[in-house]
């Protein structure tokens, strides 16, 4: 990448940050299929099938969106296959039952939400200098979590005016369609004002950054993601299962992730990023902990959801810096492109686990998985923190 970085004015960005959020409200929704699923008279594997079918497609996104973003530019390949996040949230309201069509759009949902979510942290790395990534990181996951948020929320204020909740669903289509609209205008003036940078991923930067020490936040995120997709994915079930409201999880979660991304980022990424991380990904062991052995009440749930979004937030955007400089001279796109692919692998792959385990073996049993997960999450930035320490000990012994 270029050294020289140029400077993105506070409006360009603004826009870009809301176009952002009117593209997350479609995924957000999916949040609602295992409602719309079992309304139909499926169960949680069959929404968790729909759900990691877009895993497949996401590979596709991400080896291509690098090819698109540098023959199209980012911002209008973000354009084009926003329409299949359109195209899919339709599709997820307008198809009966729960059948193989469904599996369809869920790999439309993963090609258009791999390409923007891949895409989107590369041209904010391309528009700032390395110092203030870690912090447009987080006020791009920020309007990023904010529509994710929203989408289940529609569901809710739905249901509160008696009306289906595929009405939900065409609300997102339509919000991403603006943002389609938003980001195809942008496409111009990002194009004029990013650094030029070769976003395609080859075998050879691959091995160069899996063989650097940005290996540990991509492991991470996929381990986030598998946290996040699978209590988000079936929080519908679990509040149902313990007579609490669904719409607490996503206030809760939604209002800590964006607040503490917004507010208090700034201050965290200037902090020491292992030890960060460590405490951050602790918080977010902490937050399992309570859903799983804690939530008896709609104030313990408020507060478990609270812990989440906090813990998860803001590692999200410490790990995200984490992986763009500490990858080799000349990677950084493409560690961002791993970064975003171990993430789909989480997000998308774990609810068919999950789906699977909540059907066979019940929602304590999936609690129990993931705290294992959110553990070994934990453990590498423990012994990330350790190991420095060693080093450092032994350097001064020389």
């Amino acid at each position: 990448m270029s050294q020289a970085t140029p400077t993105v004015s506070s409006k360009l960005f603004g826009l870009f940050c809301l176009a952002s959020y009117l593209l997350s409200l479609s995924y957000g929704s999916t949040f609602l299929l295992s409602l719309l699923i079992g309304s139909r008279g499926g169960n949680e594997h069959d929404a968790g099938s729909v759900i990691s079918a877009a895993m497949v497609s996401t590979f596709v996104a991400v080896l291509v969106s690098g090819h698109l973003s540098d023959w199209l530019g980012a911002a209008r390949s973000i354009a084009l296959f926003g329409l299949l996040l359109v195209t899919a949230s339709l599709g997820f309201a307008m198809t009966p039952g729960f059948g193989h069509l469904l599996l369809f759009f869920g790999l439309l949902l993963g090609l258009g939400w791999g390409v923007f979510y891949t895409l989107g942290p590369i041209i904010v790395a391309s528009l700032v200098t390395p110092a203030q990534r870690a912090k447009y990181f987080a006020l791009l996951s920020g309007s990023m979590m904010t529509g994710i948020g929203s989408g289940p929320l529609l569901g809710r204020a739905a249901s509160a005016l008696g009306l289906p909740v595929t009405s939900a669903f065409y609300l997102a289509s339509l919000a991403s369609l603006i943002g389609v609209l938003l980001f195809w205008q942008l496409g111009a003036k990002l194009k004029s004002t990013q650094a030029t940078t070769a976003a395609r991923i080859t075998w050879q930067t691959t091995t160069q950054v899996l063989g650097s020490r940005a290996l540990f936040p991509i492991i991470m995120v996929g381990l986030g993601g598998c946290v996040f997709g699978g209590l988000s994915s079936f929080q519908t079930s679990y509040a149902a299962a313990l007579s609490l409201d669904y719409s607490l999880f996503c206030l809760g979660f939604m209002s800590a992730a964006i607040s503490s991304r917004m507010l208090i980022s700034g201050y965290v990424v200037k902090r020491d990023p292992l030890r960060a991380s460590c405490l951050l990904s602790g918080l977010m062991l902490g937050s399992i902990v309570l859903f799983a052995f804690g939530v008896h009440s709609g104030f313990s749930y408020l507060l478990a959801a609270l812990m989440l979004g906090v813990g998860y937030g803001l590692t999200y955007s410490v790990i995200n810096g984490l992986a763009a400089n500490e990858a080799p001279a000349g990677t950084t796109s493409q560690a961002l492109l791993l970064f975003s692919l171990s993430y789909f692998i989480g997000v998308f792959g774990f609810p068919l686990l999950a789906g699977k385990i909540i059907v066979e073996h019940g929602m304590s049993t999936l609690l129990l998985t993931v705290l294992l997960v959110a553990l070994a999450n934990w453990l590498i930035t423990l012994g990330r923190l350790l190991w420095r320490r060693i080093n450092a000990k032994t350097a001064a012994t020389i």
